[in-house]
This record gives C-alpha cells, sequence and structure tokens, in this order.
C-alpha cells in the first residue's frame, strides 16, 4: 500500500534552505565585488535577486511534472537544447542576437539579458543520457561485454553532437563539464571496468601527449589541428603566470594574491585591496578568499559539501532507476563546477570560464542550476513510499 503524504512532507525543505544559504553569500560577495574597478555604481546584486527569483519559479514549474513525464519528453527537450545551440552555430556574427563576446559566440542578446543555451543544455543532456541507459537496461535484461559496448556507443553518439556545438562557440570549459557529467553516468550505469579502464587511461594519456605538444609542438598543433594560440596561453600562464603577468596571466597572479592576503579571518567585508577582473563572476572565490579568509572559504566549501552529500542521500533514496541517472548527472555537474572553479582560482587547474555554482552573478548559470535542482526537487516530491517496505527489509 502507498503512504500517501502532504505537501510539507514530500517538500525538501533542507534543499530549499540550503539554496537560500547560497543566496546569502551570493549577495554578500556580489555587493562588495561590484564596488571596484569597472564595476564601481552597477547593481548586480539586485539583478542576481531577480535571477534567484526567475530560478525559484522554474523550481517550482519543474516540480510540477512527476519523474515519468520527464522520461518521456527526455528526447524532445534535449532535441530543443540542440537546435539552440545549432541556432547560435548557424545565425551571422553580425545579427545583434548572437554577436561574439571574447571571441565567443554563446549567448542570445535578448531585451531582458544574455541567455547562454549550453547552460541549460547541460540539464538537458542529462535527462536525455538518463532516459538513454534506463531504456538500454530495460532492452538488455542480461549484461555482458558486448551489451556494454553498445550502450558506451549510444552514449559517445548522444555526446557528440552538443559537445560538437559548444566545441565550434568555442567554450572548452563547458565541453569539459559535459565530459565529466558523461564519466560519471558511465560509471553509474554499470559499464564494465574492463571497458572504463582502458578509456580512462586512453583519455589520460592523451591529455598527457597534447599537453606536451602544446609545450613542446605548437606550430604543428596549430597546423594540422587548427588550434588557437589563445588556447596555448591559457596553459602557460597556467604553470607560469609570472611570465605572462602582463597578459594572461594576469587573473591568476591577481586571484593568488587576494586569496592569500586574506590569510585565516581575512579583511572583512569591504576591505579588499586586490583587484581581481570579473571578480562578480568567475573569479567571486577570489573576493571570499580576501575578505574572508581561510574561515570563510571553507565554510563555503562545506555549504558545497552540504549541498552534494544531500543530494547523493536523495539520489540514494530513490527507486527508479530514471530518477537515480538524473540525480547522480546533476551531482556529477554541480562537482565539477565547484572542483574547477575553486581549482582555477589557486593554480590547481587552468583557467576556463567556469562560474561558481549558486555564488558567481549569472542568469544562465544560475537559472541552468536552479533547473537541475528544480528536478531534483521534482524527484524528491514525487517519490513514492510503501507501507512496511522498512519492516520488509530488516527482517
Amino acid at each position: 500500500m502507498e503512504n500517501k503524504k502532504g505537501f510539507a512532507d514530500r517538500f525538501d525543505w533542507t534543499l530549499a534552505f540550503i539554496i537560500l544559504l547560497f543566496l546569502i553569500v551570493s549577495l554578500l560577495a556580489i555587493t562588495s565585488a561590484q564596488t571596484t574597478g569597472q564595476y564601481a555604481g552597477k547593481n548586480f546584486a539586485a539583478q542576481q535577486v531577480f535571477w534567484y527569483g526567475v530560478g525559484t519559479v522554474i523550481i517550482g514549474f519543474t516540480m510540477f511534472f512527476e519523474p515519468e513525464q520527464y522520461k518521456k519528453m527526455s528526447w524532445i527537450i534535449y532535441g530543443i537544447g540542440i537546435f539552440l545551440l545549432f541556432t547560435l552555430f548557424i545565425l551571422p556574427d553580425s545579427l545583434p542576437l548572437v554577436k561574439e563576446v571574447n571571441g565567443a559566440k554563446s549567448w542570445f542578446h535578448l531585451p531582458v539579458g544574455n541567455i547562454q543555451p549550453a547552460e541549460f543544455m547541460k540539464t538537458f543532456y542529462i535527462l536525455g543520457l538518463a532516459r538513454l541507459i534506463t531504456k538500454h537496461h530495460e532492452t538488455y535484461l542480461i549484461k555482458s561485454l558486448k551489451t556494454d559496448f553498445i550502450l558506451l556507443g549510444k552514449i559517445g553518439i548522444t555526446l557528440i553532437v552538443p559537445l560538437a556545438l559548444i566545441m565550434e562557440q568555442p567554450d572548452f570549459g563547458t565541453a569539459l563539464v559535459f565530459l565529466a557529467i558523461t564519466a560519471a553516468l558511465v560509471i553509474v550505469a554499470g559499464i564494465t571496468w574492463k571497458i572504463i579502464l582502458p578509456v580512462f587511461f586512453g583519455a589520460a594519456g592523451l591529455g598527457a601527449l597534447l599537453l606536451w605538444m602544446a609545450l613542446f609542438m605548437q606550430d604543428f598543433l596549430e597546423e594540422k589541428f587548427g588550434f588557437d594560440p589563445y588556447q596555448f596561453a591559457r596553459i602557460y600562464s597556467w604553470l607560469d603566470p609570472y611570465s605572462y603577468a602582463s597578459d594572461e596571466g594576469m587573473h591568476l597572479i591577481t586571484s593568488l594574491n587576494a586569496i592569500g592576503s586574506g590569510e585565516i579571518f581575512g579583511k572583512g567585508y569591504g576591505g579588499r585591496v586586490v583587484y581581481v577582473p570579473e571578480n562578480h563572476t568567475d573569479f567571486i572565490f577570489a573576493v571570499i578568499g580576501e575578505e574572508y579568509g581561510f574561515i570563510g572559504t571553507s565554510i563555503v566549501i562545506s555549504l558545497f559539501f552540504l549541498l552534494i552529500f544531500h543530494l547523493t542521500k536523495i539520489t540514494l533514496q530513490l527507486k527508479d532507476a530514471y530518477s537515480t541517472y538524473v540525480c547522480a548527472g546533476i551531482i556529477a555537474m554541480i562537482t565539477f563546477h565547484v572542483f574547477e572553479n575553486i581549482g582555477m582560482t589557486i593554480q590547481l587547474l587552468p583557467i576556463t570560464g567556469i562560474p561558481l555554482p549558486f555564488i558567481s552573478y549569472g542568469g544562465s548559470s544560475l537559472m541552468g542550476n536552479m533547473l537541475a535542482l528544480g528536478l531534483v526537487f521534482s524527484m524528491k516530491f514525487h517519490h513514492k513510499t510503501y507501507m512496511f517496505a522498512k519492516n520488509e527489509d530488516d527482517d
């Protein structure tokens, strides 16, 4: 017998409270970041509140649909995302709607603000991939090496289209997010390690080879594979930022100086001295590090840990495979975002332009992440529990 519960019992109040904490942290960091440099006098904080409001509406709308409905609509939603990315690709750069910004054609420039389809495509891709994996396991009840190769091939086909369109923009950071989501779901899908390990070591070897070639065979990569000089500059400025202090290395140097100068307790709200470009978006962690020090950054990292822990707990409670895959993909997406953003501000990883989820200023990023959490809210809200289930397990 199904155990009926009311709205208050089914709604995830803990997740809602975590989002509220992120809103507070975001506003504290952004209101301070917007007071210096070229951002002085601008009110990004008010706009961030607006985007949080839009994100809340998105969560409410997303909760309206049940997981089974998302399962049926997965490929339609995936197709909509591909259509938006393809529209960016085919429209001429001369149109105000799709003009380039910082060398990338990644946004639709609308009267209400700039919308980046790739931020939403991440979640659309998760829905499609979860549907694909679920359907595969329903079709092949007996698992074998052959069926695992078939599944891996299906996943590769699903990945290659959005990945190619995103690399064309170009947006290498977002492409890495898609690869992280794919890797996580490949593991969760239960593909044998006899396949995963060779693929992993092959990819690692290829990455190491490309890094070596970027350091010692730049001309060859530019001529034969069409790599751009700015891509090499990002690697050089990551490994040795002080040799590129006046150009590509400036972001990293100022970020390191800001975080380091915060020491243990920080300089306090508004006490920043180091000017960090893009400090309200990609480098918001540097603002937190300088003003609140090691203590403040540890609290922020702990808050992300709490979010990931709670999402993992929800995922383990879900009974249907589709919902589990969706939540696992969302966990991978958020985790990679956090690891990459914080890592690039402290020279652990190269700078890729990935924002810090729920804290960095940005409408598309925030709405995309709120959409993802809206799916988690839906999976939890519509999750069915049955009386005596625990008692039967205990026996």
